[in-house]
């Protein structure tokens, strides 16, 4: 594809994109970009919701990781299930019943003033690295296939990605987003299945016969590219109950107690919408993420039999960069567009709603948003809004030192590494609150919400050593969890 074309495309997607925030921002005030009037569709919710909860990071990085770990991403995947369902049947009609706008709030009523602006300084933390990890794989795409050939330093590209998610979600936030999430996701999906049935074409078989020739190839590690299951090996990272139910707690915890996410399901009319958007959305999830799978294994099985080279670094297949690579270089030119379109689409889904979603949380939470006029209200949102943008781009631009120094790394476990820490304490906090009726020393609970991420760190660094080459995995957002109730039981006492 040349610079033009993609330049071309990108402004044309943009275009659309402020088009579509200019029609959902007429007439808005502070509580429109809030809480959309609670006035959301819920069927645009649940289907914008899927490229909100991908994003770039899991378009490129999940068909990446087949060649290393086969379908074992599939077993997380089963887990979100689970984890999604006790959220509409238990968090959900908690936040309804309160009638939060930041479901932090639901900490001040339970527990008191600092344990809420601990859980919301927490969300705060582990949205904001992560969003922008998972941002900076639409910046490397740009770089590599449009600005680079441009002769445009990286820093201006990164620049540029975040200005233009500022520019269409300043004034309309979270109705806006609603729509524009709508419209990303629908490219997101037709990317992914548009370059899989490219590559059935190329291969002359039809989408079983592709499925055979991915189940007939072998992963580094010597496994069938379709093997989802692993039950050999309790010390692995890939062990069946560590991914499984290691996902379950992600979903909790990466969905129900993610003000990005909620927010989302808060904007519908009712409780019985949101529930209805969250059932949807799950059965959506479970089909898009097998298809990133099989595309997954059919890039590998499309690369060996038409004799390309897979890009290397240091001896090692940088998994990362397989899917770009041929999308733009061997897939054609309509694929590669829709790649393109499917990756910014990814990325800024993500993106954009965990900024709205940020500066809802700091207003509401930090800045007593509603004991302020309109005009003080839409000066303090706009000031949080870039600041948070500039956030965004530090972290990005550190990102980018950090991947160039280690190219080997897997984004996507990293980012979910990171909620394992961060979310842990948002875990044992709503969990003591649900299922106990105890109450705790307020100030007492940041000292316990710090020192259980610690004390995970410790316990992850010397488990190979200690416990005979056990590894931690996904599992370690549940031992934190564990250890934030287990604190907070010690601090607290039988009074209601």
């Amino acid at each position: 594809m040349s610079s033009t074309l993609v330049a071309t495309v990108l402004i044309a997607y943009f275009l659309v994109l402020i088009f579509i925030a200019y029609l959902t921002s007429r007439n808005t005030d502070s509580d429109t970009f809030f809480t959309g009037n609670k006035q959301s569709p819920w069927y645009l919710v649940a289907f914008g919701m899927i490229g909100a909860s991908l994003s770039g990071v899991t378009f490129i990085s999940v068909p990446g990781k087949v060649y290393a770990e086969s379908m074992a991403y599939f077993q997380i995947v089963l887990g979100y299930v689970v984890g999604y369902l006790v959220i509409a049947k238990v968090l959900m009609p908690i936040y309804y019943k309160l009638n939060v706008v930041s479901i932090y709030q639901y900490l001040e009523q339970r527990f008191g003033y600092f344990t809420y602006k601990t859980g919301a300084a927490f969300f705060i933390l582990s949205r904001t690295l992560g969003s922008a990890i998972r941002l900076y794989l639409a910046t490397f795409v740009l770089q590599l296939f449009l600005f680079q050939d441009l002769g445009v330093p990286y820093w201006v590209t990164a620049i540029t990605t975040v200005g233009l998610i500022w520019v269409y979600t300043f004034k309309g936030g979270i109705k806006t987003i609603v729509y524009t999430d709508t419209f990303q996701t629908f490219f997101l999906v037709s990317a992914v299945i548009l370059c899989t049935v490219v590559i059935a074409n190329a291969l002359n078989v039809n989408l079983f016969g592709l499925f055979d020739k991915i189940t007939d190839s072998k992963t580094a590690a010597g496994n069938s590219m379709t093997k989802i299951f692993f039950f050999d090996d309790y010390k692995s990272t890939l062990y069946f109950p560590k991914q499984f139910f290691g996902g379950m707690f992600l979903a909790i915890a990466m969905t129900g107690l993610d003000q990005d996410l909620m927010q989302k399901n808060l904007t519908c009319k009712s409780l019985k919408d949101a529930q209805k958007n969250m059932y949807s959305f799950t059965t959506i999830l479970v089909f898009v993420n097998f298809l990133f799978l099989i595309l997954g294994g059919a890039l590998y099985v499309f690369a060996t039999q038409k004799g390309l080279d897979l890009p290397m670094k240091n001896g090692a297949v940088v998994t990362d960069h397989v899917f770009p690579t041929l999308a733009f270089g061997s897939f054609g030119t309509i694929a590669g567009v829709f790649f393109l379109l499917g990756i910014t689409a990814s990325s800024y889904a993500s993106a954009d709603s965990a900024l709205a979603a940020l500066t809802t949380g700091f207003c509401v939470d930090f800045l007593n948003f509603y004991k302020k006029d309109e005009k003080q209200k839409k000066r303090q949102q706009l000031f949080v809004h870039i600041a948070f943008s500039l956030v965004f781009l530090f972290i990005i631009l550190g990102t980018e030192v950090y991947i160039k120094a280690n190219p080997g790394s897997d984004l996507i476990g990293t980012i979910l590494k990171i909620a394992s820490y961060t979310y842990g304490p948002l875990l044992g906090l709503f969990a003591f609150g649900i299922f106990s009726k105890r109450a705790i020393v307020d100030k007492a609970s940041i000292w316990i919400c710090v020192l259980a991420p610690i004390l995970c760190f410790v316990i992850a660094f010397y488990a190979p050593v200690v416990l005979n080459g056990y590894n931690f995995g996904y599992e370690l957002l549940i031992l934190n969890g564990v250890l934030t109730y287990t604190g907070l039981y010690f601090i607290s006492s039988k009074k209601s």
